[in-house]
């Protein structure tokens, strides 16, 4: 004879309660497992990378005082009471910001125009046969991970000093970034359009400007903003190895110790990158709408 427990509520609910400690307890461990592991994981990285806490300290007050000998000036007083004599050579200034906004404007433009003919066969939803896809995606990573100075550094030696070589650096390293941003946009979109275009007998061209193109065309421009905004901060960089622009007069500044004009010169490139960083957002905002500005 069969006898049949009936489990009461109470016991239902203690059942549960245990239930639920144990998951709270099981979850608990996988947070502190994961905390104790990326502990060891970033101390081994100190230690390799030699990162030392005791030459932080005992050095930090050297990056300190770097700052206050830049915002003094040579009469002892500090740059905002005499903003003439910080500011002297403020027309040079601009003009060499004007070329480096003029270095990273074109290479933009031509790392962008290359991105977009190059991303359609690096999309796995677009390209025409797997092998093309492999080489543009391999082109495409080759261009963006040598560093961007690198190649200004070897622009260099090649054509000689002068904006070109900064123009030539950011173009290439300009393409494989936004090649790789531009072929994910195109993997997201929708391939409805392209089958029903395709149904038509269009070209695989056709289909790329009909079907895929309209979809694109708003992230294509505000990811180029957005690489513009970017490329001003390299174009500054790379006048240190002679590519052009006001990265060659902050050099000249830091090695000759010229404290005061090293502080005038970041100023005028720092205000630059805000007042571009604005403009660009606001515009990429207006390009995805007004969550995108939110």
């Amino acid at each position: 004879m069969t006898v049949a427990v009936s489990i009461l509520p109470e016991q239902q609910l203690a059942v549960l309660n245990a239930g639920y400690r144990q998951a709270v307890a099981r979850k608990r461990l996988r947070i502190l497992s994961g905390a104790v592991i990326f502990a060891a994981a970033l101390c081994l990285a100190a230690i390799g990378a030699e990162v030392n806490l005791r030459t932080l300290f005992a050095h930090f007050g050297n990056f300190i005082s770097y700052f206050d000998r830049i915002l003094t000036l040579d009469t002892g007083q500090r740059v905002w009471t005499d903003v003439g004599e910080w500011l002297w050579g403020w027309r040079k200034w601009l003009r060499m910001l004007g070329e480096t906004l003029l270095i990273s404007y074109v290479g933009t433009l031509i790392g962008a125009t290359l991105a977009f003919c190059l991303n359609f066969f690096a999309a796995e939803n677009t390209s025409p046969a797997p092998w093309l896809r492999f080489m543009v995606r391999r082109l495409l990573e080759f261009a963006r991970t040598v560093p961007g100075i690198v190649f200004a550094l070897i622009f260099v030696i090649a054509f000689g000093l002068g904006p070109m070589a900064g123009v030539l650096a950011i173009a290439i390293h300009s393409t494989g970034a936004l090649g790789k941003l531009f072929s994910e946009i195109v993997e997201n979109a929708d391939m409805k359009p392209v089958e029903g275009v395709r149904s038509t007998g269009a070209s695989w061209l056709s289909c790329m400007r009909f079907a895929i193109l309209p979809q694109v065309t708003a992230g294509y421009a505000s990811y180029a903003l957005l690489r513009f905004e970017i490329n001003v901060r390299e174009a500054s960089v790379m006048g240190f190895v002679g590519a052009g622009g006001i990265g060659q007069e902050l050099v000249v500044a830091i090695r000759k110790f010229y404290y005061s004009d090293v502080s005038a010169i970041l100023l005028t490139i720092i205000v630059t990158v805000f007042i571009i960083d604005i403009s660009t957002g606001w515009l990429r905002g207006r390009l995805f709408g007004k969550e995108a500005r939110t």
